[in-house]
């Protein structure tokens, strides 16, 4: 009983004393952590900025499924290839890839203007068009749409590389030559470097296809890089 009772009365008279110091001892538990959390994301932030202010010009590449990776692994695309070369060659470029699968050049066209302030490109790898032929589209809207990317693009400063495609010979010879006409006359037209045609060395080749015959399978990016390449290596120096 008077253990219990003494038990008691200690515990009453060095209740405040002890509220106080662990109140103190968790402020200042607290503000040292604090400080340390702060100090950790100043750090954070200065290396953030610092790779902002140190990340190479912008390579912006614009395009549908056959720059999306489309059914592949984003890590086998030509463009995930690109900026592993650009790596390598020790050329100081950040790809961006702008590219949706199923885009129409009326599709590129409304969203140019926000996508090449978001990322103020140096160079603009245009690759639209596909769709509008696939789904025989009038090839008019098309030439105005891919026209209105280039100038959008040519406004910022920004230096463009045109990629052509062509068509499976089943819809229509007419229709199939004037489809490639159109990125002939858009590249002299506005004076833009010119991939005549993304998938030669790939094109009539089944096994560099997937299932759907349409998308080009892993097997075919560094074919699809190096018609790529060609053309944008000049513009890198």
């Amino acid at each position: 009983m008077t253990s219990r009772s003494i038990s008691c009365k200690i515990a009453s008279v060095s209740a405040p004393f002890a509220t106080t110091f662990d109140s103190l001892l968790a402020l200042t538990i607290g503000g040292l952590f604090s400080m340390l959390m702060l100090r950790k994301l100043l750090i954070a932030l200065a290396l953030l900025v610092s790779g902002w202010a140190h990340a190479g010009p912008a390579i912006l590449v614009y395009g549908d499924s056959l720059s999306a990776a489309y059914g592949i692994s984003q890590k086998d695309g030509w463009v995930t290839l690109l900026q592993e070369r650009l790596k390598q060659k020790r050329l100081d470029y950040t790809v961006v890839n702008a590219s949706i699968s199923g885009e129409t050049s009326s599709g590129g066209a409304s969203r140019i203007a926000a996508t090449l302030a978001q990322y103020q490109p140096a160079i603009v790898i245009l690759a639209l068009g596909s769709n509008d032929g696939l789904r025989g589209l009038p090839l008019k809207q098309m030439r105005e749409n891919l026209a209105h990317i280039l100038r959008a693009s040519q406004r910022t400063g920004a230096r463009v590389l045109l990629v052509g495609m062509k068509l499976p010979p089943n819809y229509g010879s007419q229709y199939t030559r004037d489809f490639e006409a159109v990125f002939v006359a858009l590249a002299r037209q506005y004076r833009t470097a010119l991939v005549p045609f993304a998938l030669d060395g790939v094109a009539g080749n089944r096994e560099l296809f997937l299932d759907d015959n349409f998308h080009p399978a892993a097997q075919a990016q560094p074919i699809i890089l190096e018609n790529i390449w060609k053309e944008l290596a000049p513009m890198l120096k």
